[in-house]
């Protein structure tokens, strides 16, 4: 229940910024040349403790491949819920996800962390590709992934 709630925190100060204190962020992934088909991409946030706290993002239409992203996966259950709303297209290789909404303020600087697992089809999973604490310090800085994602940064 703990988790539904946070869940929705995250995601009622991303759909309804008036009911909290809330920024514009862009998250800007660019993917490397893997040479393979699209890649599926859970973006999600953890508290200071490790434990997920929502969804902000996937990319990908089809959910029988969400057990592939494997550490989100395992924190939602493969819960469809948690994503309602927020998906979109898979990201192919050397290609650009940009993504732009309003973020809680209280996610920042306070310990929590911005997570992203990657899977392709016939291709190794890569749980936890990119993870990087949400900092207003980090905002611009890019961060390499270590298999799909060639960098990651959010602005704000």
């Amino acid at each position: 229940m703990k988790s539904l709630l946070a869940a929705l925190a995250v995601t009622t100060a991303l759909t309804v910024p008036g009911l909290a204190l809330a920024r514009p962020v862009t998250l800007t992934t660019t993917m490397a040349n893997y040479g393979g088909a699209g890649a599926y991409l859970a973006i999600y946030v953890t508290d200071a403790n490790g434990r997920y706290v929502g969804s902000l993002w996937m990319a990908g239409g089809h959910s029988r491949y969400y057990q592939h992203l494997s550490d989100w996966y395992r924190a939602t259950g493969g819960d469809l819920a948690q994503i309602n709303g927020i998906t979109g297209a898979s990201v192919g290789a050397g290609r650009t996800l940009e993504i732009s909404f309003d973020l809680a303020d209280s996610l920042f600087d306070a310990g929590y962390t911005l997570h992203i697992d990657a899977a392709a089809e016939d291709m190794r999973e890569s749980p936890n590709d990119v993870s990087v604490p949400l900092t207003t310090q980090g905002a611009g800085q890019t961060v390499r992934g270590r298999r799909y994602v060639a960098g990651f940064r959010y602005s704000m």
